[in-house]
């Protein structure tokens, strides 16, 4: 199969403050097909084999936590044309389930998650590096909505998370990667300024890569 050259985005931010919302509006601004999104969350390392204590001990805010590695060799699959299957993660049981999630090539890809900025050969792969901004209070409240409707935590755990490795995490790995974004989103999803002003400029990529390929003399990507 013929490598798509795609345009790869990608959307740092701390925990709550809209990377994926973000990701998703992108996404809509571009006809069905053309963007996939690839959560950084989905690549965490599987800890089935720890009793659930360990699982819960784990600093799950730490580059150590993902497998990033297995992020970038999934990227470069789909730049290079082929499908890949991106891990279907548990996040009540910290684990990876059995079968993973099927991607085909696509002309975009939207990498989001609190570190993807964190790591430069990561980094390297993308055309446009992204920080999402947002409130410290609003992000923080969030995450606990989020964590206690979509994944069962209570509220207990989630404060304990949020201030014994999620803010320390923040300070340490989430902000100082914010010196490598093209675009700071001040206000996330709400600042749709900024959002159809990367939108205005990934068209226009797109629209250069494609005129490119229609070069007469020059070759496909393979």
């Amino acid at each position: 199969m013929a490598a798509p050259d795609p345009i790869i985005i990608g959307l740092a931010g701390g925990t709550g403050s809209g990377k994926t919302t973000v990701a998703r509006i992108i996404a809509r601004c571009f006809p069905e097909g053309t963007a996939v999104i690839l959560s950084h969350d989905s690549y965490y390392h599987d800890y089935s084999g720890l009793s659930e204590d360990e699982r819960r001990s784990i600093n799950y805010d730490h580059p150590k936590a993902f497998d990033t590695e297995l992020l970038i060799n999934h990227l470069k699959g789909l730049r290079a044309g082929e499908r890949v299957e991106r891990p279907d993660y548990d996040y009540t049981t910290h684990s990876r389930r059995p079968s993973g999630v099927r991607l085909a090539p696509s002309a975009l890809l939207l990498v989001e998650g609190i570190l993807v900025l964190e790591c430069k050969a990561l980094r390297d792969l993308m055309d446009i590096k992204l920080f999402i901004d947002a409130d410290g209070d609003e992000r923080f409240i969030r995450r606990l909505r989020r964590d206690i409707d979509d994944r069962g935590r209570s509220i207990g755990s989630v404060i304990d998370q949020y201030l014994g490795t999620v803010k320390p995490m923040h300070l340490d790995f989430v902000e100082p990667s914010k010196r490598y974004a093209d675009v700071i989103i001040p206000k996330g999803a709400h600042n749709r300024v900024a959002i159809d002003l990367v939108v205005s400029r990934i068209r226009a990529m797109l629209l250069e890569r494609e005129s490119k390929k229609r070069e007469p003399g020059v070759p496909s990507p393979s």
